[in-house]
C-alpha cells in the first residue's frame, strides 16, 4: 500500500495507539510555538488534528491540508470549522493558498515523507508574509540511522511507510536557498534523557524581508 492509503489506513487507530514520536512532537509544537504569537496559520499533513487543535486556540483562521480523507475526517470530528479551512491535496503540488497568507506555517512528521525538500520550502516562503515563521519538527535523523521509520499495525500486518532521511544539514541548506533565516534548532529527548539519541529535531524559519 503507498502512503496515502497507509495513512488512510492509520487514521482509524492513530490518536490511540501508543506512540512516542507522535506524542513527543505534540508537547515539542506547543513548547516551541507557545513563544511566539501569531493569527493566520497554515498546517501542513494535519493529519487527525494532533496540534491543529491546539493551534486553533492561537490563531484567528487556520488553513490545514493533508492528502489523507480519513486522518480530515477525524479532524472534522473535533474542530469547528468555522475558523477551519481544510484541504485534501498533495503537499508536492501548488498549494491552494494566496501568496503571503499566513504569518505561520508547519508541519510535524511530514518532511520524511518527502523526497525532495525544495518544493516545500519554496511554498512556504510563497504563502508566508515577510517575516513570518515557518516551523517544522521531524523524526531526528539520528532514529532514522538507527532504523526507525513511521509504522503501524494494523490486523495482525506491519505497515512501514515509505520515508526518506533528511540531514539537519539538508534542512538548513535548503532553508538558506529559499530565503529562510534559521532562528531556532533543538532536539528533543525521551524524557529529558540525553543519554539516549533525540528523538525529535525542531526548526523555526524565519522568512526574510
Amino acid at each position: 500500500m503507498n502512503n496515502q492509503e497507509a495513512y488512510n489506513s492509520w487514521a482509524a487507530i492513530y490518536d490511540d495507539n501508543h506512540n512516542k514520536t507522535r506524542d513527543l512532537d505534540a508537547l515539542v509544537t506547543q513548547k516551541v510555538l507557545g513563544q511566539y504569537t501569531f493569527e493566520n496559520v497554515l498546517e501542513l499533513g494535519c493529519g487527525t488534528g494532533k496540534n491543529t487543535v491546539w493551534l486553533a486556540k492561537h490563531a484567528k483562521e487556520i488553513w490545514a491540508m493533508d492528502f489523507s480523507s480519513e486522518m480530515l475526517g477525524k479532524l472534522k470530528e473535533k474542530l469547528d470549522t468555522n475558523k477551519l479551512n481544510l484541504y485534501e491535496v498533495d503537499i508536492q503540488r501548488i498549494w491552494p493558498i494566496a501568496s503571503q497568507q499566513v504569518d505561520l506555517a508547519t508541519t510535524n512528521l511530514v518532511l520524511e515523507h518527502i523526497q525532495d525538500l525544495t518544493f516545500i520550502f519554496k511554498e512556504a516562503a510563497r504563502v508566508l508574509k515577510s517575516g513570518g515563521t515557518f516551523f517544522v519538527s521531524e523524526l531526528h535523523p539520528i532514529k532514522q540511522y538507527l532504523g526507525s521509520k513511521a509504522r503501524f499495525e494494523t490486523g495482525g500486518d506491519l505497515q512501514t511507510l515509505d520515508c526518506y532521511i533528511h540531514h539537519i544539514s539538508e534542512y538548513l541548506e535548503v532553508a538558506k536557498r529559499t530565503g529562510f533565516e534559521c532562528v531556532d534548532l533543538q532536539e528533543w529527548f525521551d524524557d529529558n534523557n540525553r543519554t539516549l539519541p533525540p528523538r525529535i529535531v525542531s526548526f523555526v524559519f524565519t522568512k526574510k524581508d
